[in-house]
């Protein structure tokens, strides 16, 4: 038996740390750090776009992307509980946004609009997803106060997939993160042209944190992607719709030899709460917003594309599923 004395969680007053949601918490929360800490509860890699974003007549508190599927995500934050004002504020947002995943953080929720959430993710498609969090703060002793989310509502089978992903709001601008996106990926398209390889650079870059290429099969393609909050990219075979699991797994029976084939191990992400997977080849260390350093960054990701695309284009022309 031990004797090494353990802490005690205390729970810490929210109103203690966080003055106002406007003037304190949404700061907070849109910090780099602080939105992955709630993407990961989420399990969805975010990208911050705006604060403070008109949306009909109100102003949603932040106003993100999902980095994997480029869909909308919004944040309205209540550092007390649930009201009926905000429940009609996250409605007229989805009737505003016409795919979207909308998040409502409490202090606490009542039972009426926990069950409101429930029943919005019954009746809505998968162009609508809702999640009620609840925040506390927790501390031990004199330490500082530690966040926690707790998730209680989310959509039935939640998966997210490039091939439903939102269509872009056009509001007449866009933001420096989009032009810095869509300035990539017209550099990667000439550098694939510059080195030649089965990828040819005739994709129009979008502003948008993934390009993907055609492999010769559906369901499927050769991808690029960033990630400027964790300062990654990635290049990789992306698997949409029914048949994603299928494929995932009769390409994974060739694991050895797909990777001997490269010279390098792959990250094999079959992502079990979506119905996409993903088969990718990561980049530390490489953060896109870096102009100076985009000559490394695209040198690697368009030979990583062209070997992926040599190993897997004859492999995924003769699967059956």
């Amino acid at each position: 038996m031990t004797n090494q004395l353990l802490g005690r969680l205390e729970r810490v007053e929210l109103r203690d740390i966080w003055t106002s949601e406007a003037t304190s918490f949404t700061p907070w929360l849109a910090r780099p750090e602080n939105i992955t800490i709630l993407g990961e509860t989420l399990n969805i890699d975010l990208e911050l776009e705006a604060q403070e974003r008109a949306v009909g007549p109100f102003r949603a508190d932040l106003l993100c992307k999902d980095i994997d599927t480029d869909r909308w995500v919004l944040i309205e934050n209540q550092l007390e509980r649930t009201d009926h004002t905000h429940l009609g504020q996250l409605l007229t947002y989805a009737s505003g946004l016409e795919a979207v995943i909308i998040v409502w953080i409490a202090a606490r929720f009542t039972e009426e609009h926990r069950s409101t959430l429930d029943w919005l993710n019954k009746i809505t498609n998968e162009s609508f997803r809702f999640f009620g969090l609840e925040v506390e703060l927790w501390r031990i002793g004199t330490s500082p106060a530690a966040p926690k989310f707790n998730i209680v509502s989310k959509p039935n089978e939640w998966s997210t997939s490039v091939a439903k992903a939102a269509r872009v709001i056009d509001d007449g601008e866009q933001s420096e993160t989009k032009l810095m996106q869509a300035r990539y990926w017209a550099a990667l398209n000439a550098k694939l042209d510059e080195i030649g390889g089965p990828i040819s650079g005739k994709r129009k870059a979008q502003p948008q944190s993934w390009i993907h290429y055609r492999i010769g099969r559906s369901h499927m393609g050769i991808g690029g992607a960033m990630n400027t909050q964790k300062k990654q990219i990635r290049a990789e075979l992306y698997l949409t719709g029914s048949p994603a699991k299928t494929i995932f797994g009769l390409l994974r029976d060739q694991k050895v030899e797909i990777e001997r084939e490269l010279g390098y191990a792959l990250e094999w992400q079959e992502l079990p709460d979506g119905q996409d997977s993903r088969i990718a080849v990561f980049l530390d260390q490489a953060d896109p917003a870096n102009e100076s350093d985009w000559s490394r960054q695209l040198i690697w990701l368009a030979q990583r594309l062209n070997e992926m695309h040599r190993v897997f284009a004859p492999r995924v022309r003769d699967l059956t599923f």
